[in-house]
């Protein structure tokens, strides 16, 4: 079937979304009704809504799947808690995927793990897992045909049944030489600008497609120390996972109705104002243009409380020229690059006599004015050495010894976010085993050229046991006085100070830079932002971890390692997997 333009179901993508959400609040509650034999278990069926094929097959990476669909099972499953969910008791179930509709146009390579007939694919299995991580996955990849024309439309149909369970049915409308928005590049941070500044965003799109939009939506974003100081009346706001630092971000959806033409490019009427709190550092600013008409924006405004602008009204307009290279797919920009933070390390001093067990406790504090959020690393923690003092030994601790042979020394991880008014304490149970008088242990950020660490001087700490007030101790700007019945509790995953503080009177740090909607070339975001919560310390061989601010050079690629001496151990910096928690939905 062909049709000259069209108007994609966004109100689907919204009901999916809720449906989602609701399966992650069943718990075990809702598997064991499947084993009663009362309701059947929800299950979703996931993927793209939609996919736009360019005619001159630009679309994607050549040979690469355009659509992924997958598997949501019942009850919930935090993939970073580090154990393995239990399966859902089931019977067996089978996914059929339906490319028939697609048959004039379109050549389907389907997944070759089912039981493929032309084209339709029916996958039989009997894995199931609560949430989506566990579950099984099928990618599609399309080619066009040499007959292909602008216009062209299809749709493939994915259905799921099983004994006991329940499926959505989920459609992806494919259409031929459709609108692609392309962003405008955003210029590059000011040479002078700082920390309260304000950010001015020229946005724009060009559609490089075969086939007008009919209506766009704009959608721009930012993470904890961002804000939007106008509120414009065609644009509607909102807060995004207030109780998640990582993925925190306030988000605006903008309407524009009328007809924007391939082949041409538009802009807004005036830049977006980007402001920046006095604690910010490396925070991300993202936006994108979607070709969705108004009547179907409500859609994407599902799973947030959003509120309507009162300002003046943001309009488009067309403009000359402008090069293909002034346009990409993914438009964001990290904001600011320049402001410091004062990380603070401070030991002990404690007495005790011999076989006696004494209570130390560590302190890392940020001074601020900077939060560190490691958004672009998706929270890596911070790592720093302790050194057991001689005669001593460590009965408990929140860390753990840097190898099997130096148990003497102790690795210890702070997680990330780490906010501008932020004290952990990590508490150590030493016994002494033999007095040594004046006895000292260092402890010690990694040595490196920090160019965010506002204070250098005070990055080590010292644990003296049995001092007699001579002991130099460079670096440490305090401590604690404990004993056998002193010390504070806490360690690595403690999290101390404020969550409502600093310009905007929010909380939270996103790396979630992707719109809410699919399809070539019209979702906003980036494939290098994303990642997993921080909160877990690294488990098994890694290395001690020092987080990254935003700093695109800092983590230039998966593999950047940080030669960071601290005591001799080298300090490694490893990215964690990208985009997986924040709903980057491409087609």
């Amino acid at each position: 079937m062909r049709r000259s333009s069209l108007r994609a179901p966004w109100t689907r993508a919204a009901v999916a979304q809720v449906a989602v959400a609701g399966l992650a609040t069943l718990g075990l509650a809702g598997v064991a009704q499947a084993d009663g034999g009362q309701a059947p278990l929800p299950v979703a069926i996931t993927g793209p809504d939609k996919v736009d094929l360019a005619l001159d097959g630009a679309e994607g990476e050549p040979g690469e799947p355009q659509i992924r669909l997958g598997i949501t099972g019942p009850g919930d499953y935090d993939p970073d808690s580090g154990t393995d969910p239990e399966p859902v008791p089931n019977n067996g179930y089978s996914v059929t995927i339906d490319a028939t509709a697609l048959k004039g146009f379109a050549e389907v390579d389907l997944p070759q793990s089912c039981d493929v007939d032309a084209l339709t694919a029916v996958c039989d299995t009997s894995s199931l897992y609560p949430g989506d991580s566990y579950n099984p996955s099928w990618s599609i990849r399309l080619d066009l045909k040499d007959t292909a024309e602008a216009g062209d439309f299809g749709k493939i149909q994915v259905t799921g049944a099983g004994e006991g369970l329940e499926f959505n049915e989920h459609t992806v409308d494919v259409l031929v030489g459709g609108p692609e928005l392309l962003k405008k590049k955003l210029p590059a941070e000011p040479e002078d600008f700082e920390a309260g500044d304000t950010y001015s965003a020229p946005l724009g799109f060009r559609n490089v497609g075969s086939m007008s939009a009919d209506g766009v939506v704009l959608r721009f974003g930012g993470t904890r120390g961002l804000s939007f100081p106008d509120a414009y009346d065609n644009c509607s706001y909102a807060e995004e996972n207030k109780d998640d630092l990582i993925r925190y971000q306030k988000v605006a959806l903008c309407t524009f109705e009328g007809e924007f033409l391939p082949g041409t490019a538009y802009e807004l009427s005036e830049p977006v104002r980007v402001k920046t709190a006095d604690f910010a550092l490396g925070d991300i600013f993202h936006y994108g243009f979607d070709a969705v008409g108004a009547e179907e924006a409500g859609a994407l405004r599902s799973g947030a409380d959003y509120r309507q602008g009162s300002g003046r009204t943001l309009t488009l307009k067309p403009v000359k020229g402008g090069q293909s290279g002034d346009y990409t797919k993914y438009a964001e920009i990290d904001l600011p690059t320049q402001n410091s933070y004062d990380l603070d390390l401070t030991g002990a001093r404690v007495d005790g006599e011999q076989g006696e067990t004494v209570t130390v406790g560590i302190g890392l504090s940020n001074h601020g004015p900077a939060w560190i959020g490691a958004l672009r690393s998706g929270g890596e923690p911070l790592g720093f050495s302790v050194q057991i003092p001689e005669g001593a030994s460590v009965v408990d601790s929140p860390c753990r010894p840097m190898n099997d042979e130096a148990t003497a020394e102790y690795l210890c991880f702070a997680d990330t976010p780490f906010l501008e008014d932020d004290h952990r304490t990590f508490t150590f149970q030493l016994r002494i085993d033999k007095v040594v008088e004046g006895a000292k242990g260092k402890i010690a950020l990694p040595e490196w050229d920090n160019p965010w660490e506002g204070d250098p001087s005070n990055d080590t700490g010292w644990i003296v046991l049995n001092g007699t007030g001579d002991e130099e101790t460079p670096g440490d700007t305090g401590g604690t006085t404990g004993g056998t019945d002193g010390g504070s509790t806490g360690g690595s995953g403690t999290t101390g100070g404020s969550e409502t503080t600093g310009g905007t009177g929010t909380t939270g740090g996103s790396a979630s830079t992707g719109g809410a909607t699919g399809g070539t070339g019209t979702t906003g975001g980036s494939a290098s932002t994303g990642g997993t919560t921080g909160g877990q310390s690294p488990q098994g061989g890694q290395d001690g971890l020092l987080a990254s601010t935003g700093s695109a050079a800092l983590l230039a690629s998966a593999g950047a390692v940080l030669a960071l001496a601290a005591g001799g151990v080298l300090f490694a910096v490893s990215r964690r997997r990208q985009g997986s928690r924040h709903g980057l939905t491409r087609a």
